[in-house]
């Protein structure tokens, strides 16, 4: 017991399990509150009518991704966590952490918009994996890692793969940053529209944003995805919005202009 124990306390296996835990505590605290019909971006009825997949499936899609997840962190963590003599992970300052933060954000970024626009524009790879993701045309939060495992591991598990490698973060710095990334992606597929949200305030990727990538309007823009927008406005896959009243009471993100 000791030993599990001191294994699932070590920097690699927080690394690992943590953004799995938060991802299920997360969007479960959104399912909660799926039934607050006046924040909601689509109601129930057309959740119900729109998306191709139950919500069972999704649940059992998820896992099977999260474990390949994790086969692949612990591999990498343990591989590339730097020991100093006392046998402690070595932590640079929280200055170095920020940048490495940022550094990998934008790695992120930049290989999801990539290569999830080339999956929406080659008909292969739309038809045979990335429609698995769109069958949630009207997003669910425990459905935000829901995909065709092929993609989970080429978009989600890669991207941050080269994104901790690449910005040069620590085992103990990736927690951190995983965590938060886990936690802005169930937040961009919530499909609530919460008051005081600060992803909201301070990210242009948010819920609203990504909603319009859902819809069959939207569907060959608005790629960006888990932090900014910037890819989008530079290669002119942009689709600006509005924020909407519904007859219903709750919100709905229309586009602002025709394309």
């Amino acid at each position: 017991m000791g030993q599990w124990m001191e294994f699932f306390l070590k920097d690699e296996a927080l690394g690992t399990f943590v953004p799995i835990i938060v991802y299920w505590v997360y969007s479960g605290f959104y399912v909660l509150l799926e039934h607050l019909d006046g924040y909601r971006m689509h109601t129930v009825a057309e959740e119900k009518m729109k998306n191709l997949v139950s919500k069972s499936t999704v649940v059992k899609g998820v896992l099977l991704q999260q474990l390949i997840q994790a086969m692949v962190a612990l591999i990498l963590l343990k591989v590339t966590g730097e020991v100093g003599e006392s046998g402690i992970t070595l932590q640079p300052s929280l200055m170095v952490q920020a940048i490495q933060f940022l550094i990998a954000m934008f790695v992120l970024d930049t290989w999801q918009y990539f290569l999830h626009r080339f999956m929406h524009h080659n008909k292969f790879l739309y038809r045979t994996i990335h429609s698995r993701h769109h069958r949630l045309i009207v997003p669910w939060p425990f459905g935000a890692m829901y995909n065709h495992p092929l993609e989970g591991l080429l978009l989600d598990t890669t991207g941050g793969v080269l994104s901790y490698l690449f910005s040069g973060m620590t085992p103990r710095t990736s927690i951190f940053f995983f965590t938060f990334a886990t936690i802005k992606g169930v937040d961009d597929h919530c499909g609530l529209m919460l008051p005081g949200n600060p992803f909201h305030i301070f990210f242009g990727n948010n819920t609203a944003y990504h909603d319009i990538h859902h819809q069959h309007h939207g569907v060959k823009y608005n790629f960006s995805q888990p932090f900014f927008v910037f890819w989008d406005k530079l290669l002119g896959t942009h689709m600006p919005y509005r924020i909407v009243k519904r007859p219903d009471g709750g919100f709905e993100a229309a586009p602002a202009k025709k394309h």
